[in-house]
């Protein structure tokens, strides 16, 4: 914005919203990191450009500006005076700080000088700020470890044990290599790059040790086509589309300096999948130019280390329950605020890869099973039942020796008594204003007995066969429960047979006959559907938007045999 009235001067809009923000996505720090590494890099048609220096002056000022008296920012969306964002800015606002200040052009000194003031009143914010979600410790440590660098002295060391305070908390992470929040698309590679800036920075190279894990946990949950595997997700990167290019230079990094041959590969399979350098926190260029060897070239024999055939079961040996017993001692009494305990940690996940086919497995999720297959995507399996409305996520899963997948899923629910246990009326307090009114809101429901409790349970078996899979779905009790099997294909596809009733343009009643999906010449057909009842939808299952759904009506107690082959006749395993 170049209008000196507009209280957005300097800043640069964000066309979705006409905005200018200060934040490390769609904010103004992203485009200076773009500026500024085609300012300093003699290959770009504007290095050293005036007029462009010139925008990169006014644009530190416009953060500055923007900046709260806290020393916080507010990204734009739900956060306010938010610690946590102020630290992914930081982090970028640093790397970026250290690229221009090595240029040591004259013409960058205005802009230096307000982006060092910028990182020095953040201070207090960090020192004193918390978090909402588990990676928003490791953004905080390595912003902290940004400060401690750059600000040297006392300072330097209140910013060294703040995030020493975080450190202690430990590692949320599996021996598998899976972070509390199972969000491949986004979360997972922030956990990972911000330890190993914090690594660095702080001088802890044990916090390099869970990233390593993760690293190599990553390499069995990406598609052959460089989709990564989101459909478990705990965050907002479920079920879309993400590639491994956020991934970049954790992979770059650590490859370096392990010389690790299946890591430079993921790198350079990474490097392939970005289109743009990234957020400021993670800006690619910005970070190629600090460390020139992070932009390969990587040996031709890395990419050959990636493995393109196997089958992995994650977090099979973690021992889940004994962590989620331990939840009662804790004393929150499952209570928190602002967040999510994220009791899906550690859930089992398989993946099977064989070429051109992907197959996931999984648990403590809306879906239990999708699969890819060339261009065919079935993006989700998924049950859902009016016993307690909505999706039943799967809490169990098995790997037998014979390669069958057995998957069971358990839902309770009652209904409560009087409360009979004398104890002072809670409304007391308030006979003096209306004796006569007892809010529900105020009765000890803690105290009432648990009465006619019932019990809904489904069992699967994911059982591979030649050219494809069989899905085996059971539910016995209680008697006419309506559950609902959905199909979710992708978009692009078309179904070109089976017996279906529409319900709308992109969803249908599947009652019999092969049902095929097929889309770019690949193609999945189904057999085993039926129609043991008419709802198009069940209460709580939203269907999702912008895919092709195929339901499965059916009514307990019933044992359902669902037949999934795939073109070419590749087998499952």
């Amino acid at each position: 914005m170049l209008e000196p009235e507009s209280r957005y001067y300097g800043g640069t809009i964000d066309p979705y919203t006409g905005i200018a923000w200060v934040n490390h996505t769609t904010g103004t720090p992203t485009d200076m990191c773009n500026w500024g590494a085609a300012l300093v890099n003699p290959d770009s048609v504007y290095y050293q450009d005036e007029q462009l220096a010139e925008r990169l002056t006014l644009a530190a000022a416009f953060v500055l500006r923007m900046q709260h008296e806290d020393g916080s920012i507010s990204p734009g969306w739900t956060n306010y005076h938010s610690p946590p964002d102020t630290a992914f800015v930081v982090v970028g606002y640093y790397q970026l700080y250290k690229l221009l200040l090595r240029a040591d052009w004259e013409l960058l000194v205005p802009a230096l000088h307000s982006m060092r003031l910028f990182l020095e009143r953040s201070l207090p914010v960090l020192l004193t700020g918390g978090c909402h979600t588990p990676n928003h410790r490791w953004v905080l440590c390595a912003a902290l470890g940004c400060l401690r660098e750059l600000l040297g002295g006392e300072a330097g060391q209140q910013a060294a044990q703040r995030a020493d305070q975080w450190l202690a908390e430990g590692m949320d992470i599996t021996p598998d290599g899976e972070w509390t929040e199972r969000s491949n698309g986004i979360y997972s590679a922030v956990s990972d790059v911000m330890l190993i800036y914090a690594a660095q920075l702080l001088e802890r190279p044990e916090l390099l040790e869970p990233v390593r894990l993760n690293l190599r946990m990553m390499v069995y949950l990406v598609h052959p086509s460089g989709e990564v595997v989101t459909d478990y997700s705990g965050r907002q990167d479920l079920g879309k589309f993400h590639d491994l290019s956020a991934y970049y230079l954790p992979y770059a990094m650590l490859a370096r300096q392990d010389e690790d041959l299946l890591l430079a590969g993921m790198a350079a399979l990474a490097v392939e999948a970005m289109e743009d350098a990234g957020p400021a926190s993670v800006h690619a260029l910005v970070q190629m130019l600090l460390t020139p060897e992070l932009r390969g070239p990587w040996a031709a024999e890395a990419r050959e280390a990636v493995p393109t055939s196997y089958e992995r079961l994650l977090n099979g040996e973690f021992h889940r329950e004994y962590y989620l017993s331990g939840m009662e001692a804790v004393g929150h009494h499952g209570r928190i605020f602002h967040s999510r305990l994220h009791t899906d940690f550690g859930a089992p996940v398989a993946r099977i890869r064989d070429g051109r086919t992907s197959v996931t497995l999984m648990t403590e999720t809306p879906s239990f099973f999708a699969l890819r297959h060339g261009a065919a995507r079935l993006l989700a399996v998924q049950v859902a039942s009016y016993f307690d409305p909505g999706y039943v996520p799967m809490q169990q899963m098995e790997r037998e020796s014979s390669g069958v997948y057995r998957l069971s899923g358990e839902q309770r629910k009652g209904y409560y008594g009087p409360i009979t246990v004398q104890t002072e009326n809670p409304t007391n307090a308030q006979a003096s204003i209306s004796p006569e009114v007892s809010p529900w809101y105020l009765l000890p429901h803690q105290q009432r007995p648990l009465t006619h409790e019932q019990t809904f349970g489904v069992e699967i078996e994911a059982i591979p066969v030649e050219g494809g899979w069989d899905l085996h779905v059971r539910a016995q009790e209680p008697n006419e429960v309506m559950t609902q099997l959905s199909f979710v294909f992708g978009r692009e596809g078309q179904i070109v047979s089976g017996e279906v009733l529409p319900i709308d343009e992109e969803s249908m009643i599947w009652s019999g006959g092969t049902l095929r999906y097929e889309y770019s010449g690949d193609w999945i057909e189904l057999t085993g559907g039926e129609q043991a009842h008419l709802a198009s939808s069940v209460r709580g299952a939203n269907l999702p938007q912008d895919c092709k759904v195929v339901l499965v009506n059916l009514m307990t107690p019933f044992d359902r045999m669902i037949r999934i082959q795939l073109s070419e006749g590749e087998t499952a395993q």
